[in-house]
């Protein structure tokens, strides 16, 4: 898949998420086989661009190329500025949020609220695109709610303004992330424009992505939540694209051995103690549904330093390697996940 001048390894890309996909997280997934991972959103207010949060988000030191940034606002004149400020960080492709659905977003008229006003998204795509020489791409849901669903429109505004990637949330801003994505929406926007239309919802194992792509006829597929804990998804989705047939998966070890690094990226990408907060949800989700994971994570929570969360996780590890090479868990990890899909 290629969006303007880069030519993506695959058609895997890393959903953006607030507070997940930092650097070692996308770093992570594009070396476990995502083509693509488009960073947390940064605001257009430029009185944000000096807090140490906008600052790490827009940190790119080291990162695989392309690197993509996605920025939210309402405004089109910050939202072009915000665009130029991340190409001069090292942005190589801007993404536009349309597509956020929570309320703090919404409630500022930024993220999937924007789909209620149609000449704004208009505004904000042209000023973007205008605003910057690399490419632009726009994520978004399938409308505001089931009585207001305008895809297709939008995606029509956005390939006529020069947008070079659509991806498309199978869901309404309504809708949260209940219910069932909606394929056959995410089938009619990609056959009504020419620009590559990326799926994202619900995916959440090798035979899920087949059957998406089947469903919707989509360039590429997004992956979200069910890449928490589990970056190498990545490449299991690849290998059943390419060969039809699953990869064992991962052992004990291995697990091990990506969270510890997943770990030490964090520490030093953060510092120790803020580190610390945000490696505990990580270690929840690597070890979501093994047997005694819940003791574990419960014990994890209350560890305040690097030393003592290190020793925990190895500790944790060398006791399910007793058990067998492979993990085992206490429900069906399919069935654990299928909530999860951003």
């Amino acid at each position: 898949m290629q969006i303007g001048p880069h030519q993506l390894k695959n058609n895997l890309m890393v959903a953006p998420m607030a507070g997940v996909t930092d650097r070692p997280f996308r770093q992570l997934c594009k070396e476990m086989g995502a083509g693509l991972a488009v960073s947390e959103m940064v605001s257009s207010n430029s009185l944000l661009w000096g807090s140490e949060k906008t600052r790490r988000r827009a940190n790119h030191d080291g990162e695989v190329e392309p690197k993509s940034v996605q920025i939210a606002g309402a405004d089109p004149a910050m939202m072009a500025e915000a665009a130029r400020y991340n190409v001069d960080q090292g942005a190589q492709i801007i993404d536009i949020n349309m597509g956020c659905p929570a309320k703090k977003v919404c409630n500022v008229m930024a993220g999937s609220a924007l789909l209620q006003n149609e000449p704004l998204v208009h505004r904000i795509l042209e000023a973007v695109v205008s605003a910057v020489n690399v490419p632009v791409t726009l994520k978004i849901r399938t409308g505001w709610d089931k009585t207001h669903r305008n895809a297709i429109t939008v995606a029509r505004i956005a390939e006529s303004i020069g947008i070079q990637s659509l991806a498309i949330h199978g869901r309404t801003r309504a809708c949260g992330y209940t219910g069932d994505a909606e394929y056959d929406t995410i089938a009619a926007v990609k056959s009504s424009v020419r620009i590559p239309v990326v799926a994202n919802g619900d995916i959440t194992s090798p035979q899920k992505a087949l059957q998406v792509l089947e469903t919707t006829g989509a360039d590429g597929l997004m992956i979200g939540r069910a890449a928490q804990g589990r970056p190498w998804i990545f490449r299991e989705i690849q290998h059943f694209l390419t060969t039809g047939t699953l990869l064992p998966p991962p052992e004990v070890t291995e697990i091990h051995q990506v969270l510890t690094r997943h770990l030490d990226d964090l520490y030093q990408f953060y510092g120790m103690d803020t580190g610390v907060r945000v490696a505990r949800k990580h270690i929840s989700w690597y070890t979501r549904g093994l047997k005694g994971s819940a003791a574990f994570r419960h014990a994890m929570n209350q560890l305040q330093t690097v030393t003592q969360q290190q020793l925990a996780v190895s500790r944790f590890f060398e006791l399910l390697q007793e058990q067998g090479p492979r993990l085992e868990y206490d429900t069906d990890p399919d069935g654990s996940t299928e909530d999860l899909a951003a």
